[in-house]
């Protein structure tokens, strides 16, 4: 990262932070309110779906995306490993079996969703195994390789020091780079908790990238409808025709127009 584009990181507003939970449980109730017509969202042919959650969460926090996802008609598992808060090499081993689990489970490659930090494992897992991965998608990811985009810099850091073992060992170093497979960044200018910045991913050597800008909390992105409208358009593509996505008719109206950069 360049000592310009280092100078500008930085994380998002405090309105923003302390707003967050208010809006957060706005985007549940929405949520509920829809959710009988959920159902009627794009089907899924049956192939897994790995759900990962975010800093200092659990299963728990994305049990309803989880539910949904499995009513849609994918395999649907959660990581299964407790809370969010060490990253170290017997975590991202622990991480590579969720995938490789699923993946004899169903007999086909895996997608894997990844909440915040969860969406930044998802990246680094896709480059591990591409051979296993079917396409990534991350909500309000910190995928640039600058800390100071997220609010939680400070205690990531102080629970795993500021270079974590797989960091020490080569791994996790070029976070901004996308896997060899499609990638969708689900990302908010609402975002509290990780600066929406800090959550674009821009192209480079593969072609396959996209950023889908909604309206939405970070800790409501995993409840938002218009996230779970987008989840369902992309998990619903067949394997080997990705398309960027594009928001049609009335739904339209829940995905901003404006330029990420």
């Amino acid at each position: 990262m360049t000592t310009a584009a280092a100078d500008t990181a930085r994380p998002p507003s405090r309105l923003l932070a302390i707003t967050e939970p208010g809006r957060a449980m706005g985007e549940f109730a929405a949520f509920l309110a829809m959710r009988p017509l959920m159902g009627a969202l794009p089907k899924g042919d049956g192939h897994g779906v790995l759900v990962l959650p975010g800093f200092l969460a659990s299963d728990t926090s994305t049990g309803p995306m989880r539910r949904l996802l499995g009513q849609l008609g994918y395999v649907v598992e959660g990581w299964n490993l407790g809370r969010n808060v060490r990253v170290d090499d017997a975590r991202v081993e622990e991480m590579m079996c969720c995938v490789e689990a699923l993946y004899d489970r169903t007999g086909g490659k895996v997608s894997i969703v990844g909440w915040s930090l969860g969406g930044v494992f998802a990246r680094e897992l896709a480059k591990k195994m591409p051979d296993k991965v079917r396409q990534v998608i991350t909500l309000g990811s910190p995928i640039s390789d600058d800390r100071n985009h997220t609010n939680a810099r400070r205690l990531f850091e102080y629970l795993n020091g500021r270079e974590p073992e797989p960091i020490r060992k080569g791994d996790f170093r070029q976070l901004a780079e996308a896997p060899p497979v499609p990638t969708t960044s689900i990302l908010t200018r609402g975002d509290g908790v990780v600066h929406w910045r800090g959550s674009v991913q821009h192209p480079g050597d593969h072609a396959q990238t996209e950023n889908i800008e909604v309206y939405a909390s970070h800790i409501g992105l995993g409840v938002n409808p218009s996230v779970m409208f987008a989840l369902a358009d992309r998990l619903a593509q067949a394997d080997g025709d990705w398309h960027p996505f594009e928001a049609k008719g009335l739904c339209a109206f829940a995905f901003p127009k404006t330029r990420l950069h």
